[in-house]
């Protein structure tokens, strides 16, 4: 393996153990290759590499890849992470200082939508915090764009339906 995929490798590793939740493919890569730590394909073999070889977890939805940290990531990253230089440490923890709200808010709400067997669409809704899932609601949906929709609106008003379906079931 050679020395860049190896950082790269341990970079994406470091960025996992710092967050207590999955976040996704695209944050770690927009920080990346913002700080210009790895170029794109570098990048994505190490990726792929990590979640083949179980270092990583991989799970998407239609818009969107997260990513998790293993044991057996975690376990080599504890050996290995002396490889990363104080200044790379540093950025890390200050990117994740910077845009917890953020990084938080976009993996807090997820959404997907999928066509079922009768040709129907269903949109998949899930509020979480952390890891705890706060309500995962399932709309049966007669078109795609009305599922797409449904998506997108999710996004910016789950915490006032979270709300509404609390202040009327309480």
């Amino acid at each position: 393996m050679t020395e860049p995929q190896t950082l790269t490798k341990l970079i994406v590793l470091y960025m996992l153990d710092k967050v207590d939740f999955p976040i996704t493919k695209a944050q770690i890569y927009d920080f990346i290759l913002e700080k210009e730590y790895s170029n794109y394909f570098t990048l994505t073999q190490a990726t792929f590499e990590l979640a083949d070889d179980g270092f990583i977890e991989s799970s998407s939805t239609h818009s969107s890849t997260f990513l998790s940290l293993t044991d057996k990531g975690r376990d080599t990253l504890a050996f290995f992470q002396n490889r990363i230089s104080d200044g790379i440490k540093k950025d890390i923890n200050t990117y994740f200082e910077e845009h917890r709200m953020e990084i938080t808010n976009e993996v807090s709400v997820i959404t997907n939508y999928y066509r079922t067997s009768s040709g129907d669409y269903v949109a998949d809704l899930l509020a979480r915090d952390k890891a705890s899932d706060l309500v995962d609601i399932k709309l049966n949906l007669p078109t795609e764009e009305s599922a797409r929709n449904v998506c997108e609106h999710w996004r910016d008003q789950s915490s006032d339906i979270y709300s509404i379906l609390l202040e009327k079931l309480l």
